[in-house]
């Protein structure tokens, strides 16, 4: 079974099988765009920088075999921005140091044109592993995959909102647990949502509430869940209760 683990004080997480694979979800490069519209100015390369250091540290101590992107790794749905054209190559160029795979995402329209040769880019259905489908979120799984018991996923953002908390606009994980058939109908038993929270520090930089993103998996469940919310440090902060405040 694959062992899971949240790296503490990141946004990132660590699966282990025979092999170890670091997963981190949603850069949206070129977002710099929206964040002038809010009067924060952030220049692009100073974020991919951000996150190649942060991502080097990460692999410098855990060791994992593959890096893997639950895709929006850009920002622009059906297009390439100027940005993107520019920001996006440069981030890729961690695969040179480590076997790198992305699935796709909503807003990675034409992100082959971005890629290098050495990443390996997957359908956007996602890939399994052990019993774990990895998706970026934004589709429902296919009833051929039915026998996994656990989805990681992106796409949604997960932050915690709360005027006067110390905690307000903070990244968070979630993990939900939820009746098996509400994903796949014709099974029983129980399955774990663990949504992965954007490795962007900046996308949630201003206090304004953006419109979160919709995934079909989360609203199949609807209140038919457990769930935890974990800050970055590995605190728990409560319940399936907060969950319109992160979600």
């Amino acid at each position: 079974m694959l062992k899971t683990r949240i790296i503490r004080s990141h946004p990132a997480l660590m699966l282990e099988d025979t092999n170890r694979y670091l997963v981190v979800t949603d850069l949206h490069i070129g977002f710099e765009n929206t964040l002038a519209a809010n009067d924060i100015f952030v220049e692009p390369t100073i974020i991919i920088r951000e996150s190649l250091e942060e991502l080097r540290s990460i692999i410098k101590t855990e060791r994992p075999d593959s890096l893997i992107l639950l895709g929006d790794i850009k920002s622009s749905i059906d297009s390439i921005s100027k940005i993107e054209w520019q920001a996006v190559p440069l981030f890729f160029e961690i695969a040179k140091e480590i076997d790198t795979i992305l699935i796709p995402g909503n807003h990675d329209g034409s992100i082959q044109k971005l890629l290098p040769d050495n990443v390996k880019l997957t359908s956007s259905s996602g890939i399994v592993i052990e019993d774990a489908l990895l998706t970026h979120g934004h589709t429902m799984p296919s009833e051929n995959l039915s026998h996994v018991n656990k989805i990681i996923m992106g796409h949604v953002h997960p932050v915690f909102f709360s005027e006067g908390s110390v905690l307000d606009g903070q990244r968070v994980w979630v993990s939900m647990k939820t009746e098996k058939r509400k994903i796949f109908p014709s099974l029983q038993g129980e399955i774990e949502i663990i949504i992965v929270p954007t490795f962007n520090k900046y996308f949630y930089a201003s206090h304004k509430k953006y419109k979160k993103s919709i995934s079909p998996i989360i609203e199949r469940i609807k209140e038919s869940y457990s769930a935890k919310i974990v800050t970055l440090d590995g605190s728990i902060i409560g319940n399936e209760s907060l969950l319109e405040s992160v979600i």
